[in-house]
């Protein structure tokens, strides 16, 4: 059984910063892809910013030049530093991790999101 578990929303003022850490644990070999994703109220889910093993950060243009993604893969962790925050950030974020199992198989995994509110 694998499981990702995210940590650090909060309530911000604008400008502020906030950090999230998500963590994944359980029957993993190794981890691909990790990454967040958002829901704002009424909105569909998007993808913030993303980071494969050994590869490039990918991130979504509106938070380009705020938020740093970053992995320890020792740890199965990645984290979201989040500065510059706008009203607009607010959401659920939510954790992604692709991975690969003891058992060879290849799951996507999410979290149960934590909560960013941004105020003005």
């Amino acid at each position: 059984q694998v499981q990702v578990v995210e940590s650090g929303g909060g309530l911000v003022q604008a400008g502020g910063s906030l950090r999230l850490s998500c963590a994944a644990s359980g029957n993993i070999l190794s981890t691909n892809v990790m990454g967040w994703y958002r829901q704002a109220p009424g909105k569909q889910r998007e993808l913030v910013a993303d980071l494969r093993s050994g590869g490039s950060p990918n991130y979504a243009d509106s938070v380009k030049g705020r938020f740093t993604i970053s992995r320890d893969n020792a740890k199965n962790t990645v984290y979201l530093q989040m500065n510059s925050l706008k009203p607009e950030d607010t959401a659920v974020y939510y954790c992604n991790a692709g991975l690969r199992t003891l058992f060879y198989t290849y799951l996507e995994v999410w979290g149960q999101g934590t909560l960013v509110t941004v105020s003005s």
